[in-house]
């Protein structure tokens, strides 16, 4: 198989299309916490309670018209689990060893649900660019299906009971994944993200949780899952992004009229190291797509796809690249194959600079 077939067989929907307010939201996530109420959960469960667990979650969603694959994850070898955390179908937590861990995810990589990671059930939606109304319609859609077959843990007070309570009540994790160079570069993406966090939201990297930010990219979601809808959940998420998205614009348009040279300068360079360089490792290559995916969404660079950041920011990392190339990888050339990915990916199209 070329190499062209290989990095198109590895991307997932999401990846692949511009979404609502693409220029600035790389991905839409939502994920919802739920456990059997007849089990133990599964940090206290035995391994006879998680095989059941398990069938009975197998048998429920064979019967869903969403096309699922049910993957058994110990037959799986460890490489791979890692490319389906790093294309976010999946937990690093999910990833590791355990009794009786599956995944169900459909052809399109759009719908995914863990089963015996921290809760017998982690379902999860991912939608390009922002789509949080559309992904509640979704998931709500697939929750309410196994509702129907399933008895699921609730308590009249507390709500939808979970193994970690910051999760308890809706149970619901929204996350939007946004691109905010024009912030950092004018100097105020740190007051924005205070604003954020005060307004009850929690910035992470792009891997959620104990990860770091590169390039440029964050993951914002909700704090409460206790004391507020789905909907009024998703609602305060909606007005808050949009306000984020309003700020990047108006930074890069800042940027673009007051220190047009330095950032022509800066996307060019980028754009010139990408197309060129021989070996690149991870934090540097999404450095320089960040500063490529700014030039392009300022129209400055013609004719490269806006959707380059969302693509390579995933097919870039270790396991992945990996899994494209057919083998693994010792470090060093791992630089040198990601280099090469990156170029061929970039020479796709004739690209041009305004």
């Amino acid at each position: 198989m070329s190499l062209d077939k290989k990095i198109k067989k590895s991307q997932s929907e999401w990846m692949k299309g511009k979404g609502p307010m693409g220029d600035v939201v790389i991905s839409t996530r939502l994920r919802l916490a739920r456990n059997l109420a007849d089990f133990p959960f599964p940090g206290r469960a035995e391994p006879g309670d998680l095989k059941e667990v398990r069938n009975r979650v197998e048998k429920v969603l064979e019967k869903l018209n969403y096309g699922l694959k049910i993957l058994d994850l110990k037959e799986i070898p460890q490489l791979e689990r890692k490319t389906l955390v790093e294309r976010h179908l999946m937990s690093m937590n999910h990833a590791e060893d355990g009794p009786e861990k599956v995944l169900a995810v459909d052809e399109f990589e759009m719908i995914s649900i863990m089963i015996n990671e921290e809760d017998h059930m982690r379902i999860q939606v991912l939608f390009p660019g922002m789509q949080l109304e559309d992904g509640l319609r979704l998931i709500n859609e697939i929750d309410d299906a196994i509702e129907e077959e399933l008895v699921i843990a609730f308590n009249e007070k507390f709500g939808y009971l979970t193994s970690c309570p910051t999760n308890v009540g809706t149970g619901l994790r929204a996350s939007v994944m946004v691109h905010l160079p024009g912030l950092k570069l004018a100097g105020r993406l740190g007051q924005t993200l205070q604003l954020i966090s005060r307004l009850g939201m929690v910035v992470r990297g792009m891997y959620g949780e104990g990860s770091e930010s590169q390039g440029d990219i964050f993951q914002i979601s909700n704090q409460v899952t206790l004391g507020a809808s789905e909907g009024e959940t998703v609602e305060n998420m909606v007005g808050i992004i949009s306000k984020v998205v309003e700020q990047e614009r108006q930074a890069r348009q800042y940027l673009l009229k007051n220190r047009e040279d330095e950032i022509r300068d800066q996307v060019q360079r980028a754009y010139g190291l990408l197309s060129h360089a021989y070996r690149m490792n991870t934090e540097e290559a999404l450095g320089l797509l960040s500063d490529l995916k700014l030039g392009i969404e300022l129209d400055l660079i013609k004719e490269v796809e806006p959707s380059i950041l969302s693509q390579l920011m995933v097919l870039i990392r270790p396991a992945m690249l990996q899994r494209i190339m057919g083998q693994e990888l010792e470090s060093g050339l791992r630089d040198v194959k990601r280099a090469e990915l990156i170029r061929k990916k970039l020479s796709g199209g004739e690209s041009h600079v305004r």
